[in-house]
């Protein structure tokens, strides 16, 4: 495909993502240099998928963005294995303008760490990057958080085991999850005792979000 056929496939879908999550001009405008810089540097590195990039606007960031309906006044969230950078950039980038507001970006690879500093630095928005593994950063003192989010990280279980220091300190886990959720909710209530809710996602017919609000182990 010709650029400019990719330009318009990508601008059609942008507009469709902006009408399942509509963000404010500013927000629009951070999101806008997020994709670009993404676009370039997933010339190098894999960043993505590349079969979604055509649907970058639907696939990744309104699919991150939904999230902030289910915590609308949450200022503090952990993002379990960032990676490229969802949903923990478009997410910040929806909450630049809001005081106190901050997304701690947790990913233990190089180059995508090196990414998403990019991609804040350029977004101006109110994030940090920790180049750590999760289970290092949860064991270390962490202030109020109020969410805890992972994307196409992990199995509900290992989420819940990553999770628990978080949510037993009153945040609650967003994890978006496939068709295979109740599998995977069988399997972490063998070991968890969960206060869970399921929400359909708004980008894919095939998804929902688990809302975890509180854990107890077995």
């Amino acid at each position: 495909m010709s650029k400019a056929g990719q330009g318009l496939d990508l601008a059609a879908d942008k507009a469709r993502a902006l009408k399942i999550t509509p963000v404010s001009r500013e927000t629009q405008r951070r999101l806008e240099l997020y994709v670009d810089l993404l676009l370039h540097w997933q010339q190098k590195t894999n960043l993505i998928a590349p079969s979604t990039i055509p649907t970058i606007w639907t696939r990744h960031i309104a699919d991150s963005l939904q999230l902030l309906d289910l915590a609308p006044d949450a200022r503090v969230w952990v993002d379990f294995g960032s990676g490229g950078g969802f949903p923990a950039i478009p997410v910040a980038c929806a909450l630049a303008d809001r005081p106190g507001a901050i997304v701690h970006l947790i990913e233990s690879n190089g180059k995508k760490a090196a990414f998403l500093r990019e991609a804040i630095r350029i977004t101006g928005v109110p994030a940090q990057v920790h180049m750590d593994r999760v289970e290092k950063y949860t064991l270390s003192p962490v202030n109020s958080v109020d969410v805890v989010s992972a994307r196409a990280l992990a199995p509900l279980k290992v989420l819940c085991d990553q999770a628990f220091a978080l949510i037993e300190r009153g945040a609650i886990g967003l994890f978006p999850k496939g068709l295979d959720v109740a599998a995977e909710l069988t399997e972490a209530s063998k070991y968890w005792n969960i206060n869970a809710t399921t929400v359909a996602s708004k980008t894919s017919p095939e998804g929902c979000i688990v809302i975890v609000r509180g854990l107890e182990p077995k």
